[in-house]
């Protein structure tokens, strides 16, 4: 704008210029100078059927709408240039039901494939018969509707042809699913007021023409340089290079300053190159096995799972780009993008999503294909994950693997119907018109700009070779490839056509090719915008948390007055507020906690760890399906009223300049959810952040996002993260499905210190605990098998001086003073409620001999706190270990080793015993009566087996 501002026509004052301007742009986009045409675009949207709409550049727009509102129609309205008769109105209301009849289904006769393989079915609601129209009528000239020509009346053959070259040629756009009028009205404007063909000036033609022939020469010169060597390439998808250019560079034309990007395999070396910078010969050196890894002790990652970040200049100014790293497991990158999106906007007090955006590219059959595409897009418009919209790009091959069958490959017409379920619009287009690649990507940013929507471009291309460069494609798809042989690339098309329009000489084109392949001969960057010296003010420095032991302290213990202090605080209501009874009795109790008239349970212990942190200055995140009360009604964070159903935080009132306290009740999903939660941990170490599981079994849902990014992320990537993992765990006759969080699991996943597995059995233990998790110079993931019977426990109980003066304990030896340690004859190790039964037990039956000792912390397993724990016994004849879950599972088989070790160097001829369930292929016993017996037989085994 500034530059246009400046220009000869304005430096003199004439607004008469930009107003003439701006009628013929309401006529016919293509009429004025490119610049101007993307000015216009890019006014803010404005309801047509409003007169006083509150939009920035308000005066200039009425001025505007003012001019437009006196221009003379086109055609007139006189007898003389059409009929008025009867059966002539009755026509015109076929007219606009054609109109609407190639606004919703003109995509499905667009010439959207390269190949021209997949036969287009004919589309019977765009005959003129099926209107009751005849070839006769299209001399006769019709009252264009709501059509955006730019004119009132058109002959019917002018307005078919129109509507063709809108919905049915090389763009086929689908958005009257959209129920918002406005925002179809807005699509309208854009696609028809230029038939969906801009007419680009010769500079945006040379660069598509550039962006194409850097794409095909980086996969021409990996072929030569490195043949038969995967890479999954991009070629037959080239346009893919030009479509990101033109979002990152008009994303940063609306002062866009940060983009995440998220993609799989396909072209992820061809964007790393060509769009984020990476230089090639860092590229080369990976092809050639050189190694690079992000740690010392990393075990890296193969080169197109790999990340990498950049900054680029753009109109807007600087723009920092971040690819993020990808396993194998295709479409679960989606919500990691969009929870480091969501992590960066908080960062920047962006509420909205004007700073930071996410762009996600998909292939065809994973965007059909895996349900988390769904669960992504469900969270897009919801409080806690919504991040102003996502710019979804699916890079539709039109083959997955080896299935290319729709009837295989999917259920519905396209791969991108299952984003109509969020009312996205969905611009496909033919991957082999690179200007109209270019005006759907225009048209989606300003989308996405404009209402803070998802949107999805459908590059429509193919894969010029196999799924990688070792297959053979023509063994599953004989005749797609043999087209594919005789088709010539989308830069020789492009190339081709702006030498027949004069645009370019055949010289100039040839040395766009050689000159891009010397800069790749000589290892230089090749994007002309990347920032070599990038402004690092909004980088997060990760370097305090880098380089720590696991048995790093830290001071997790508050003053008294300050815990006392912020329990009054958070148990003031507003006034005129009126609690459900139940609550308001938990309310009571917890003055009473925090005055020192009764002990703390598990629910004022944790909301007080909350309460100090942010006093301390630490933002909190926590999520999951029903935190706010708590799945067993234990937490009551956010309260509720009964008169109105508003709802209250006590959380969030601490103070007035205290951090961001956010708390939500997800929707109905594990691995999305925990997927954003990672990207958001990944992207700001400060905040505590805690994903809760209804029940921990539900953890199951979401176990690529735990092996591929929790539990290994550091070693591949060297992406730290504190990501807080709260999953109820315990055995209480509950059934298979709600008793165990698979302990094992994350105790086989467990190694080179990647995670940390806790079982805290009291509240001060979850106080420190979760405290110890931001205090401590250390971002590992904390994996806690927390309570559910425990919450309300008559032995699971705290004091306030436990909160004040104590710490987290990895091991908590006998709790029982009058057991004296000459005397202990039998040593139970455990973790867990089961604690609990055995101390039930042991006073049941007055047993002195037998020393319970709880294992507080299985990973890193604290052997030398349990070292010094069994020093104190030097009279054991037996050490037993007791769980409640089944031997296959639980910690037995993952941890016996290290208790054996202990058991070693303090008590070497006493051998290790196991009480517990005997091994199972469930869980647990779905009879209430069987439970009850097996739990009985474990404890008597422990004390007696």
């Amino acid at each position: 704008m500034e530059e246009l501002w400046q220009s000869a026509h304005l430096a003199g004052g004439n607004l008469a210029y930009v107003e003439d301007l701006f009628e013929s742009y309401l006529t016919n986009p293509n009429s004025v100078p490119e610049k101007w045409r993307d000015f216009f675009d890019k006014l803010p949207a404005q309801n047509p059927d409003s007169q006083n709409a509150d939009v920035s550049h308000a005066v200039i727009r009425d001025q505007f709408r003012a001019l437009a509102k006196r221009r003379p129609s086109v055609g007139g309205t006189g007898g003389a240039d059409y009929q008025t008769t009867t059966e002539h109105e009755r026509k015109q209301v076929r007219v606009i039901n054609l109109i609407t009849a190639y606004r919703l289904l003109g995509h499905q006769k667009a010439s959207l494939d390269p190949l021209a393989l997949q036969p287009r079915p004919h589309v019977v609601d765009l005959d003129l018969a099926y209107h009751g129209l005849t070839e006769a009528d299209k001399d006769t000239v019709f009252q264009a509707g709501t059509l955006r020509f730019g004119v009132e009346t058109m002959t019917l053959g002018e307005l078919i042809r129109g509507l063709e070259f809108t919905y049915c040629d090389t763009v086929g756009t689908e958005y009257m699913h959209v129920s918002n009028t406005e925002e179809r009205r807005w699509i309208q404007q854009r696609l028809e007021s230029v038939r969906s063909h801009p007419v680009f000036g010769k500079e945006k033609q040379v660069h598509l023409l550039e962006r194409l022939t850097a794409a095909e020469g980086l996969e021409k010169y990996l072929s030569s340089r490195y043949p038969g060597t995967k890479r999954f390439g991009l070629e037959g998808g080239e346009a893919l290079i030009p479509l990101v250019d033109e979002i990152i560079q008009r994303a940063g034309s609306y002062n866009v300053k940060e983009i995440v990007i998220g993609m799989a395999h396909r072209g992820r070396l061809n964007v790393l190159v060509n769009t984020l910078g990476k230089n090639p010969k860092s590229l080369f050196d990976e092809f050639e096995g050189k190694h690079s890894v992000a740690t010392d002790d990393g075990s890296g990652d193969v080169k197109y799972h790999q990340g990498f970040s950049s900054n680029v200049m753009t109109p807007g100014g600087e723009v920092h780009l971040a690819l993020a790293f990808n396993p194998s497991h295709l479409e679960i990158v989606s919500p990691v993008v969009v929870g480091s999106v969501r992590a960066r906007q908080t960062r920047r007090d962006d509420r909205k999503g004007d700073s930071v955006m996410p762009v996600i590219m998909h292939g065809d059959a994973a965007f059909a294909g895996q349900g988390v595409v769904m669960e992504t897009f469900q969270m897009s418009q919801t409080r806690g994950y919504g991040v102003g919209g996502t710019v979804h790009i699916v890079i539709n091959n039109q083959v997955g693997f080896t299935t290319s069958k729709r009837e295989d490959a999917r259920s519905t017409e396209y791969c991108t119907d299952i984003a109509k379920m969020v009312q996205a619009p969905i611009f496909h287009v033919n991957g082999d018109d690179p200007e109209a690649v270019l005006f759907v990507t225009q048209v989606a940013v300003d989308y996405r700009n404009t209402f803070k929507k998802d949107v999805v471009i459908d590059l429509v291309c193919y894969r010029r070779r196999g799924h990688n460069e070792a297959d053979e494609p023509a063994a599953t798809q004989p005749i797609m490839y043999q087209k594919i042989r005789s088709l010539e690339t989308t830069r020789t098309l492009y190339a081709q056509k702006l030498l027949e329009d004069g645009v370019i000489a055949e010289d100039e084109a040839k040395s766009m090719e050689s000159d891009y392949r010397d800069r790749l001969d000589a290892g230089s960057h090749v994007v002309s915008s990347l920032v070599l010296e990038p402004n690092k003010s909004l980088f997060v420095d990760w370097t305090p948390f880098l380089g720590h032991k696991w048995t790093a302290k830290a001071k997790t213990n508050i003053a008294m007055k300050a815990l006392q202090r912020l329990g009054k605080r958070i148990d003031q209501l507003p006034e005129g507020f009126t609690a459900q009874r139940q609550v308001s009795k938990i309310l009571e109790d917890r003055q009473k906690m925090t005055q020192g008239a009764s002990p703390m349970n598990w629910g004022y212990a944790e909301v007080m760890a909350y309460a100090t942190l942010l006093h301390e200055g630490h933002a909190i995140r926590l999520t999951g399906q029903d935190v706010g009360r708590g799945t067993f009604s234990h937490r009551h964070a956010v309260l509720h009223n009964q008169q109105d159903g508003s709802s209250y935080v006590p959380l969030q009132n601490i103070s007035v300049d205290q951090p961001l306290f956010e708390i939500y009740d997800s929707y109905l999903s594990e691995e999305a959810v925990l997927a954003f939660e990672y990207g958001y941990s990944t992207t700001n170490p400060n905040p505590l952040v805690i994903w809760e599981a209804q029940f921990g079994d539900f953890a199951n849902g979401a176990q690529v996002v735990i092996d591929q990014f929790i539990t290994s992320g550091e070693h591949k990537w060297g992406r730290l993260c504190g990501l807080t993992m709260l999953l109820p765990h315990g055995y209480e006759g509950q059934g298979p499905e709600h008793s165990s969080a698979r302990l094992e699991r994350f105790l086989q996943l467990a190694a080179q210190h990647n995670i940390q597995v806790c079982v805290p059995s009291t509240p001060a233990q979850v106080f420190h605990m979760l405290r110890r998790q931001v205090k401590r110079p250390l971002r590992k993931p904390l994996i806690c098998m927390s309570p559910k019977s425990l919450l309300r426990h008559r032995e699971a109980i705290s004091t306030l001086e436990e909160l004040s003066e104590g710490q987290f304990q990895t091991v908590i030896g006998e709790a029982d003073n009058s057991i004296e340690p000459k005397k202990a004859s039998r040593l139970i190790m455990c973790s867990g409620k089961v604690y609990y039964d055995l101390l039930e037990k042991r006073r049941a039956d007055e047993r002195t001999d037998v020393v319970l000792v709880r294992i507080e912390q299985l990973y890193p397993f604290p052997e030398d706190d349990l070292t010094e724990v069994f020093m104190q016994y030097k009279n054991l004849k037996s050490i037993v270990w007791c769980q409640e879950e089944p031997m296959n599972q639980g910690a037995w088989y993952s941890s016996q080793h290290h208790m054996r070790s202990v058991i070693a160097q303090t008590h070497d001829k006493i051998y290790l015993t196991y009480a517990g369930r005997e091994a199972s292929a469930s869980p647990a016993a779905g009879y209430a009566q069987v439970h009850a017996e097996e739990q009985q037989r474990l404890v008597n085994t422990a004390f007696d087996g």
